[in-house]
C-alpha cells in the first residue's frame, strides 16, 4: 500500500504535467512522429487517370486529357506524349519542352482530376473494415482519412492490433496501428500519415 506522502507526490507530478501541457506517451503502436521523417513521393500518373493540362495564357492549348491504356496522352500540338510513370510536375516539364517549338517560354501545369491508379499508388484496407477497399492515394492522406472512407471498423475488429505494411521491391516493414484508440476514443496521436502502396490489415478480435 502506498504511503500518503507517495500518493500526494504522484498526484502532484500528474498535475504539473497537465499544467505544462505535456501529452502522455501513446500506448504501444506506431506514432505520427515515427513516420514524420520518411520521404513522401509525388503521385505517379497511371493509365486511365484524368488530367487537366493548363497552358498559361494559351487557353486554346489547355484541355482535359485521359491517359490511354498505352500510358500516353495527346493535347493540342503535343501528340502521343508518355504520361504514365511520371509525376504531374515531370509531365508538365515534358509538355513545356515539346511546346517550345511553337510557343515562346510556355508555362504548363498538370493536375490529376480523376484517379485510376495502379496498386503501388493505392492504399489498400483489408480485414475488419466496414467496406474493405483500395483507395487512390492523395497527398497528406492519413489513417483517419482512410478509415472514414471505408466506413470505420466492424464491431468485431481488433483495431489496436491492426498493422501497416509499407515498402517496395521486396523490402517491406510492418508497423502497429492503434485504430481502436483513434476511432473509438478519439485519440489523434494514433493518426499517422500514409504513403502510396501502404496496406492496412485489421484482424478480428476473436483471433
Amino acid at each position: 500500500m502506498l504511503r500518503p506522502q507517495a500518493i500526494f507526490l504522484t498526484l502532484g507530478a500528474l498535475m504539473l504535467a497537465a499544467c505544462a501541457g505535456i501529452t502522455p506517451p501513446p500506448s504501444e503502436g506506431i506514432s505520427r512522429a515515427e513516420l514524420q521523417g520518411q520521404e513522401y513521393p509525388e503521385y505517379v500518373i497511371g493509365p486511365y487517370d484524368e488530367l487537366q493540362v493548363f497552358v498559361w495564357q494559351a487557353p486554346e492549348l489547355s484541355q482535359q486529357a485521359r491517359v490511354r491504356p498505352d500510358g500516353r496522352i495527346s493535347t493540342p500540338l503535343v501528340e502521343d506524349m508518355v504520361a504514365a510513370g511520371k509525376s504531374p510536375t515531370e509531365l508538365a516539364a515534358d509538355i513545356e519542352d515539346r511546346l517550345t517549338e511553337f510557343v515562346r517560354t510556355p508555362e504548363v501545369t498538370v493536375i490529376v482530376t480523376g484517379f485510376s491508379s495502379t496498386f503501388d499508388q493505392q492504399i489498400r484496407v483489408l480485414g475488419e473494415a466496414q467496406r474493405p477497399a483500395a483507395l487512390p492515394y492523395q497527398a497528406g492522406m492519413t489513417t483517419l482519412d482512410v478509415m472514414i472512407a471505408v466506413g470505420g471498423l466492424t464491431e468485431f475488429a481488433a483495431g489496436n492490433r491492426a498493422k501497416l505494411i509499407r515498402g517496395r521491391d521486396g523490402e517491406k516493414q510492418t508497423y502497429k496501428l492503434r485504430l481502436g484508440d483513434l476511432l473509438r476514443k478519439g485519440d489523434v496521436t494514433a493518426d499517422v500519415p500514409l504513403q502510396p502502396g501502404d496496406v492496412i490489415l485489421i484482424p478480428d478480435s476473436i483471433f
